[in-house]
């Protein structure tokens, strides 16, 4: 399980994240069967002995549960890093840009280690054919795994750039000294730069295990703010996202998707659109598209075509959370339940219990720029420009639906417009590179963002029970948790009780569900936040006093403290429609903590500020941290205030922007960001836990503004009901 704590210490524990691996290995993938006529098939694939293996699920998903362990990373300082003669520094990632600046500051880390300008690295990403294979940008991994993985690279390259300068001046390597890419020697007055002394050559050295990396205490690249990388292209329009890609000859694709989901496919006449001029159909097992010149001829002929479905009756979100606790499995092994002393026995002991239920409802990641794909076959080999977290596994997906060897498919993942967990599947890309097969030219395929809605997997839903007991001093004695379906990530309580009972139980999802920034996180910071909130009130103590009497950890204490500090808590009591709030936890390593100021007027909620405050140790790129942080705020406060998919017979009926509420610029209120910069620990991920605060902060600030308790995310979909409370 995860968060066990070990002298007031939170740490993840193996345990946690296989099983967190497993639960992103379960992503659905859309289920397209291609089966090609013989003389297509063999034309795909050549000559020579034919196996097939047909997965509903890809073998390499979100954290690489499967296929990832035979990938060793490379050993050899030229798979990772590449100086030029002109002195620039390349650096190779599987990992990829999403919007979270990972560009940035991966490469102030090459920096620093390298003692080179920051101006002059440049890092290449999410290339399967240049960069050394990744599982994926997912996790909050990229820092402390890639960013330590490249600090490594880039010392190593240092100490064997200053060993060849010794050799060559016959000189005491220890008394060299690197900065801004060049090496000088005290003694003589001599300097070379890295570029004169490599010459293009490669560094192939192997990489030690422990080189001599810099104290955060000295960085002075890392550790500093820095502007985005690139970030004029991004401001201009000069960026190339995959929709902006264009090839020689290239044709437009679309699918034509089933009436609903889990639906088969009855019947199909695609003659009148065979009929249109310049336009390529495709029907092939389930899967019907179309392509041609332009958008509008494609749309058409989509439309032209007459395809019957039959799908089974399937439940509405009015079901949604009866369905999911009947609906869930009773088989829990120890990754799935933590046992710690006795629930039952201690109840007696307690001088107030107290037991609710929570429910968070499937919302969808709503990234700015829709899946999308361009699919080149050449040659015999594939390659694709498509938006995924996972370039190395959407190559796998590739390579499987068109039986083709590994080494005939090369996906390239430009910077792409946000993510949010929602691309590690490889959908578009599949479809693009299949109607490209059919056409025998290149084909774009952009998901509308209708499609985007409806057939994108979804943030799970979830019902959440917690049962709770304290002594009269508010020391908590017991607590019972169980999560049925919407996942165990930052299940386990941080808070230091001496008897619990916490279980997830996995549930027949009705909607094809994955990751999603934070994964369960939010959804289990916001139950958890919100019953320490209602047993504080229990007690009549104060929110904050409440969690500092019952938790140890010094960072976790450190972070509720600084936001408190910050935003003033206490020194202004609630009114009526005026109210305040507070929650917090840990998760992928970084401590949190959230305080919100809300205005109901009239049912209508507004959260006027936040103070947030966060530890991840070591700070890379303040200001970056600082924007990743205020992001994750105002995406949280979608999911806390009025985001929720609604369905019904296996079809979205809110598949549209103009129903599907997301935060808007008048929904932004001041946000404060404080950071708790630990020189002292390791730098972890800041891209998922900065989001888990605020649903329940915000919660409790509308039940200290209305005395209405509401324990159901979106909290105020429409606007706050009579008193729930």
């Amino acid at each position: 399980m995860r968060n066990l704590p070990l002298d007031g210490e939170l740490v993840e524990v193996p345990e946690a994240q296989d099983f967190e691996l497993r639960q992103h290995d379960s992503i659905l993938r859309l289920p397209h069967a291609f089966s090609f006529d013989r003389r297509g098939f063999f034309k795909v694939l050549g000559g020579g002995l034919l196996v097939c293996i047909a997965a509903r699920h890809a073998t390499s998903q979100e954290s690489g549960a499967g296929a990832h362990r035979d990938h060793e990373p490379p050993k050899t300082l030229d798979s990772w890093l590449h100086i030029g003669e002109n002195g620039e520094v390349t650096a190779f990632t599987g990992k990829v840009e999403v919007g979270q600046n990972a560009r940035t500051s991966l490469a102030q880390q090459v920096a620093e280690e390298l003692r080179v300008p920051l101006t002059s690295v440049r890092l290449i990403m999410g290339d399967t054919e240049l960069t050394p294979y990744d599982m994926g940008t997912f996790g909050s991994r990229t820092t402390p795994q890639m960013g330590m993985q490249l600090r490594k690279v880039s010392a190593s390259a240092r100490a064997v750039l200053i060993q060849m300068a010794a050799e060559r001046w016959s000189a005491d390597a220890s008394g060299l000294v690197v900065q801004e890419g060049k090496i000088s020697d005290p003694k003589t007055n001599r300097t070379i730069s890295y570029a004169e002394l490599v010459h293009g050559q490669k560094l192939a050295k192997l990489i030690p295990d422990d080189p001599e990396l810099t104290p955060a205490s000295d960085w002075k690249v890392a550790g500093a703010s820095a502007p985005k990388a690139n970030g004029r292209d991004f401001v201009t329009g000069a960026h190339q996202y995959t929709t902006d890609v264009g090839l020689p000859g290239m044709l437009h694709g679309k699918v034509v998707r089933p009436s609903a989901f889990h639906a088969k496919l009855m019947s199909c006449d695609t003659s009148q659109a065979e009929k249109i001029p310049g336009v390529s159909v495709v029907h092939d097992g389930d899967f019907i598209g179309v392509s041609a010149m332009d958008v509008m001829t494609t749309g058409r002929a989509s439309q032209a075509i007459r395809a019957q479905w039959d799908a089974p009756p399937q439940i509405s979100d009015r079901e949604l959370f009866d369905h999911l606790r009947k609906g869930a499995s009773d088989e829990n092994d120890n990754k799935e339940q933590f046992v710690l002393g006795s629930v039952e026995q201690s109840r007696a002991q307690a001088s107030k219990t107290l037991q609710q239920t929570y429910t968070v409802a499937y919302i969808a990641h709503t990234p700015l720029e829709p899946r999308a794909a361009v699919a080149e076959w050449k040659d015999g080999k594939l390659t694709v420009w498509t938006g995924t977290q996972r370039p190395f596994a959407v190559k796998e997906e590739l390579a499987q639906a068109f039986r083709l060897s590994p080494e005939n498919v090369r996906v390239i993942v430009p910077d792409t417009g946000s993510a949010y967990g929602g691309k590690h599947t490889g959908e578009a890309a599949v479809e693009g590179a299949r109607l490209a097969k059919a056409a025998g030219k290149p084909v774009k395929l952009i998901w509308s963002r209708e499609e985007e809605f409806t057939w994108a997997y979804f943030r799970p839903a979830g019902v959440i029970d917690v049962s709770s007991g304290a002594k009269a001093d508010g020391s908590i004695i017991f607590w019972e948790y169980d999560n049925f379906n919407s996942g165990p990530a930052a299940m386990r309580t941080p808070y230091e009780v001496a008897n619990q009972r916490i279980t997830f139980h996995p549930a027949d999802a009705p909607l094809r569900q994955g990751s999603y920034r934070s994964l369960a996180a939010a959804a289990n910071h916001f139950a958890r936040e919100s019953h320490m909130d209602e047993l504080a009130h229990e007690f009549r103590m104060d929110p904050l006093e409440f969690r500092l009497k019952n938790l140890k950890n010094d960072r976790l204490r450190a972070v509720f403290q600084a936001a408190a500090e910050k935003f003033g808590w206490g020194k202004q009591k609630a009114t009526p429609g005026i109210g305040f709030g507070l929650g917090g936890g840990f998760e992928k390593g970084g401590y949190i903590a959230t305080c919100a100021e809300v205005s109901v007027q009239r049912g209508a909620v507004k959260v006027t500020r936040v103070v947030e405050a966060f530890d991840c140790g070591a700070v890379v790129n303040p200001q970056g941290l600082k924007n990743q942080i205020a992001g994750a705020v105002m995406q949280g406060l979608g999911g806390a205030l009025f985001e929720a998919i609604r369905f019904e017979n296996g079809r979205i009926v809110n598949p549209h922007l103009s129903e599907y509420r997301v935060p808007r610029f008048s929904d932004l209120p001041q946000i404060d960001v404080v950071l708790v910069d630990r020189k002292d620990q390791r730098s972890m991920g800041a891209g998922e836990t900065p989001l888990t605060g605020i649903a329940p902060a915000v919660g409790n600030a509308i039940f200290a503004a209305t005395g209405s308790r509401i324990r159901s995310l979106p909290l105020a979909p429409s606007g706050i009901p009579n008193k729930a409370s």
